[in-house]
């Protein structure tokens, strides 16, 4: 395991920019996402957006051989959905939209799953479980707290609701790199794990599955779908470790912080 990136203040001052944009990015797709757009025009407008409106640079494209600013995760897809012009939103679908920027040299990283307006209620249970789920982990974080007091607290609420906790993805440190140490998983004991020290900066982003854990990854190495089809949500957000307690960098316009 590579050594954990302890973030300086000038560094947390360019990451905490670099939030606040990722963030807009957000506000901005608030009206845009609506039944009837298609994946790829929503990754034509964030790109446009990230590179012009913001002067910044969608990490994701070009990272790992990836073609696209965003992934686009609809209904059963887990994550690493691909935008595609022929597949539009129905207004019965949920969607992870999962996007990386980059403004002088540090990465951001976030997610939010949009609800279209006839989803069904069932969606909309899992899709707010999993938003309450990612806030209890990042509730835990505070220097000398331990990453498995992150992923029981994420647990706990997903075990309650009767949901079960994709394994095979997790969060990540951040920073210069898209993906640093350490590895954030979404389930655990408390009182183990890597311990937390201010100024270290990573994301939680459980991904929570209204079946079984299990997964699939699709023909084209990217898509992973749940293995039952059954529907999947996720939320991430980029926390900084403070001196005493967390800051979330890529809080939303108008979403509030839960302590």
């Amino acid at each position: 395991m590579s050594k954990i990136i302890i973030k300086n203040a000038e560094e947390v001052a360019l990451m905490r920019h670099s939030g606040k944009l990722l963030a807009q990015v957000f506000d901005m797709l608030a009206d845009f996402v609506k039944p009837g757009v298609s994946t790829l025009e929503i990754n034509d407008q964030v790109e446009e957006y990230i590179v012009n409106g913001l002067s910044a640079r969608p990490a994701s494209k070009g990272q790992y051989g990836y073609k696209f600013a965003l992934n686009t995760s609809i209904n059963e897809v887990v994550c690493h959905g691909i935008p595609d012009k022929d597949r539009r939103l129905s207004d019965t679908d949920i969607i992870n939209l999962d996007i990386t920027l980059e403004k002088n040299g540090f990465i951001t990283d976030s997610s939010t799953t949009f609800v279209m307006p006839k989803a069904s209620r069932k969606a909309n249970k899992l899709v707010k479980t999993t938003y309450r789920a990612m806030w209890a982990g990042i509730k835990e974080v505070r220097p000398g707290a331990r990453l498995g007091d992150v992923g029981a607290a994420i647990q706990e609420v997903a075990s309650k609701a009767g949901y079960s906790i994709v394994r095979e993805y997790c969060g990540h440190g951040i920073g210069r790199n898209m993906h640093e140490a350490p590895s954030v998983m979404h389930f655990g004991r408390r009182g183990t794990g890597t311990l937390l020290k201010e100024g270290m900066t990573f994301t939680i982003e459980p991904m929570l599955n209204a079946g079984t854990e299990l997964t699939v990854t699709k023909e084209d190495g990217w898509t992973v779908e749940t293995l039952d089809k059954k529907l999947s949500a996720q939320w991430e957000h980029t926390v900084l470790v403070t001196q005493n307690g967390f800051e979330v960098l890529t809080l939303r316009t108008g979403e509030k912080v839960q302590h």
